[in-house]
């Protein structure tokens, strides 16, 4: 029995019809993907296109953009294309992001290339939640973007967009419509655009006032989005304006004492630090700062390696003040119900005056923190009795929706926000100060002998941040590496293999790649 291959001749499929445009754009919650996807299918459909959209979401608001798709063109012959659901790599016509990092993002993908894409992008940053949790700086790098645009893009469109947006009352879906317009990749004119926003019902002012500035924008080239410029205050408003708080003069005293006991160099770090301390307590707290930041002051005179720069007294300047603004229950309770808090929010999520802000917080306490607000005696004494300990500890330690609009949550946090009085006495700042003047002592003998490792010691403090869970990590890591720091502190690299133990524990949370170089450390030390 043979096998037989049978072929059937089919007729040639003929020559290629023309291609679709396709338009990728990328956007996270809130910024009007949806909306911006929408009107560009309507901009299609009433011209007689076939037009067709998908969307895939990311994970959430900001850990993860969603990619919408468009493809559309015109009928051939009264035949209907078949579009993809999906970019593809290298055969996108426009990309569109929301986002300046959301375009990097897009470049990697391979949906932008130097032979056909047109990159309509947003220069403004919404950091990531990677960004926001780093234990250091995880800002990504912007200029990485700027460079590969200029490389990947056939045509680029660069500007903030969402600065332009807030100033026209709209949000950032209207600029890139009006970008898209301006770029003239689709054979449409100005008014076809204008009528698909005025179908719009709520916000349809605002958003042809975006498009009219972002296309403007874009056929201008101007350097700068044309923003209207802030409304002069009226005589009768400046005459109805409060008169300026007058200035305690013990703060003034404190101001005029810091002018005159330290460097010019460390005089800018230093109010800012004043400022903070007092804001974070009370005037004598202030003094007690200035009296510390003195006494490293004259470590830094005294040593020889200052070379009158003073960088010493700079750095201590920034991170004393930063240990002694500790993060306590007291403290986060304070903020939480501060009018400033309340005016950045609404601003941040652009409220109109129709709308009502309330705001949930998520508190979840241990009894350490509680512990911690008692009088230093009695907090030892309770540290003392392990199974009462643990039996308040499962009755504090619990999840909770804090809801600060509500009056009788918003008063329990303002009693609790006001009892810093209390807090010079309490158990965790007698912690807080036995920490904080082991860290000084260490970087002040460092200095005497080598200058720069005092400075790597006294910035070994970024390490510690946040409160609960966040610092008792940070606090962690900042114990190690100092216990490290003390196994080469006479090596004439000691300052470099600081600076590496620190910038290690910066890199992740877990620590691995601190433990790795304090192995490193303990083959030689």
């Amino acid at each position: 029995m043979r096998d037989e291959t049978v072929r059937l001749a089919l007729p040639a499929a003929g020559d290629a019809t023309e291609r679709p445009v396709s338009i990728a754009i990328v956007a996270m919650g809130g910024q009007g993907g949806g909306v911006l996807t929408d009107w560009i299918v309507q901009l299609a459909e009433n011209h007689g296109w076939v037009a067709q959209s998908t969307s895939v979401p990311g994970v959430a608001q900001r850990t993860g953009a969603t990619i919408y798709y468009i493809e559309a063109m015109p009928p051939l012959d009264g035949r209907k294309p078949i579009l993809s659901l999906m970019p593809t790599p290298g055969d996108v016509d426009v990309v569109m992001a929301a986002e300046f990092m959301e375009a990097g993002r897009s470049i990697l993908r391979g949906l932008v290339t130097p032979d056909r894409t047109t990159l309509i992008a947003s220069n403004h940053r919404s950091f990531a939640i990677g960004e926001k949790i780093a234990p250091g700086n995880g800002i990504a790098d912007k200029g990485a973007v700027t460079g590969a645009i200029g490389v990947a893009a056939k045509t680029e469109i660069i500007f903030d967009m969402n600065a332009l947006a807030i100033a026209n009352g709209s949000v950032i879906s209207a600029a890139m419509f009006g970008a898209l317009a301006g770029a003239g990749v689709l054979p449409f004119s100005r008014e076809s655009y204008l009528d698909v926003v005025r179908a719009g019902e709520k916000g349809a002012k605002a958003s042809l006032r975006t498009f009219e500035a972002a296309l403007d924008r874009v056929q201008s080239k101007s350097p700068e989005p044309a923003t209207p410029p802030p409304p002069k205050a009226t005589d009768k408003a400046a005459d109805n304006a409060p008169a300026p708080a007058a200035v305690d003069p013990r703060l003034a005293g404190l101001v005029a004492r810091l002018t005159r006991e330290l460097p010019e160099s460390a005089l800018a770090m230093a109010r800012a630090g004043l400022k903070k301390v007092v804001d974070f307590q009370d005037i004598a707290y202030g003094a007690e700062y200035l009296d510390i930041l003195g006494k490293l002051h004259a470590a830094d005179r005294s040593s020889s390696g200052a070379a009158g720069n003073f960088a010493f007294t700079q750095a201590a300047a920034k991170y004393l003040a930063n240990a002694m603004t500790y993060d306590d229950v007291i403290r986060v309770a304070d903020l939480k119900t501060r009018s400033a808090r309340r005016t950045r929010i609404e601003g941040e999520l652009e409220l109109s005056q129709d709308q009502v802000l309330q705001t949930t917080e998520f508190m979840h306490p241990r009894m350490e923190e509680v512990m911690g607000m008692l009088p230093a005696g009695l907090g030892r004494w309770l540290g003392g009795k392990p199974r009462l300990l643990g039996w308040l500890d499962r009755r504090v330690n619990k999840g909770r929706r804090v809801r600060t609009y509500s009056l009788p949550w918003f008063l329990a946090l303002y009693v609790v926000g006001g009892l810093r009085g209390m807090r010079r006495r309490s158990l965790r700042h007698a912690i807080e100060t036995a920490h904080r003047d082991e860290w000084l002592r260490a970087a002040t003998q460092a200095v005497g002998t080598n200058y720069q490792l005092g400075i790597e010691i006294l910035q070994c403090h970024r390490l510690i941040k946040g409160y609960s869970d966040t610092h008792s990590r940070g606090l962690s890591k900042f114990d190690r590496t100092l216990a490290a720091i003390k196994l080469i502190e006479r090596r004439e690299d000691a300052a470099d293999w600081a600076r590496r133990l620190r910038e290690a524990a910066l890199k992740d949370s877990a620590g691995k790649e601190l433990d790795g170089v304090i192995q490193t450390i303990k083959t030689f030390a």
